[in-house]
């Protein structure tokens, strides 16, 4: 594994308490196992979400069909509540 080395600035109470119970050889571990915990990894393009997505735009004749209603944009249409009343 590829690592590299970041620069942190931590509030002066904060950089005591983990000088005081994390060894330091074990620093770095304790700060990744965080970090790890905190951020989860990106599931990019296995996420089904973005798969379903690409998949949606890459149909040519639903991309067609869409445009169709782009017409309807414009219509003076607004929704919801407080719209006016014909």
């Amino acid at each position: 594994m590829v690592t590299q080395q970041l620069l942190i600035r931590l509030p002066e109470e904060l950089a005591q308490r983990l000088r005081r119970r994390v060894p330091a050889r074990g620093r770095s571990a304790f700060v990744q196992s965080l970090l790890e915990k905190a951020l989860p990894a990106d599931e990019g393009e296995n996420d089904p979400l973005y798969l379903a997505a690409m998949s949606v735009e890459q149909d040519e004749r639903l991309t067609a069909e869409m445009a169709d209603w782009d017409v309807t944009a414009g219509d003076g249409l607004l929704g919801g509540a407080g719209a006016p009343s014909a």
